[in-house]
């Protein structure tokens, strides 16, 4: 039997599926590039770590698709200096490429199972600069203001608590909207009442657990 080859299947995953995507930014293709994402997807699914599909994690949560993790990692832009903060640990590989990118990285995730998984993997990795909890960040995670969030599960509508978790400059990737119409934003703090709003792309992703639901009328 033929071993899978994980290194062309990494460069499929990127020249394929990443690329046509209009993931261009060298610095998050290389990050993708080294950070061995089979290492943090399932056992049973690693055959499937650079196929294009949400990988289930158990708890009834999913792995960002590929391409999806490539549009927030290129969106938010994270540099040497910057303070990220993570909702949503899942398997850690997010977490582990944007330890790559930034300088720090605070991560939360609700099930505690999936934070000593990461933790494990992440020090196997050489991801020093993390912090893992377990909690609810569903509405931010305590008063501090960082310079990049990533939200890893959708939300009906933007909470106020997340752009005033953004410093000045910063930058929050979050999935907003109802099935099937989600759209990927990037939110951008201009000023200390400003904010901007960009649309990325459309894409359809599981709940943030404990996030507010859109409010319905009655009629």
């Amino acid at each position: 039997m033929t071993a899978f080859n994980f290194e062309q299947a990494r460069h499929n995953m990127i020249e394929q599926q990443i690329r046509p995507w209009e993931v261009l930014d060298q610095r998050v293709l290389d990050t993708l590039a080294r950070v061995p994402r089979e290492a943090f997807v399932p056992e049973r699914y690693r055959n499937l770590a650079f196929s294009d599909v949400a990988i289930p994690l158990g708890h009834g949560e999913f792995m960002l698709k590929p391409t999806v993790e490539g549009r927030l990692l290129q969106a938010l832009a994270p540099r040497s200096s910057d303070q990220v903060l993570e909702v949503g640990t899942g398997g850690g590989y997010l977490t582990a490429c944007l330890a790559r990118l930034a300088g720090s990285v605070v991560s939360v995730d609700i099930v505690a199972e999936f934070t000593e998984a990461a933790r494990a993997k992440l020090r196997a990795h050489g991801s020093s600069n993390v912090v893992l909890h377990t909690g609810d960040a569903s509405l931010g995670w305590g008063d501090h203001r960082y310079d990049a969030i990533a939200v890893t599960g959708s939300v009906a509508e933007v909470a106020d608590e997340w752009r005033r978790s953004l410093k000045l400059g910063g930058r929050l990737f979050i999935v907003a909207g109802k099935p099937p119409v989600m759209e990927a934003l990037l939110i951008t703090r201009t000023g200390e009442h400003q904010w901007l709003r960009e649309s990325l792309f459309d894409t359809e992703l599981a709940p943030l657990r404990n996030a507010a639901p859109v409010k319905s009328f009655v009629f």
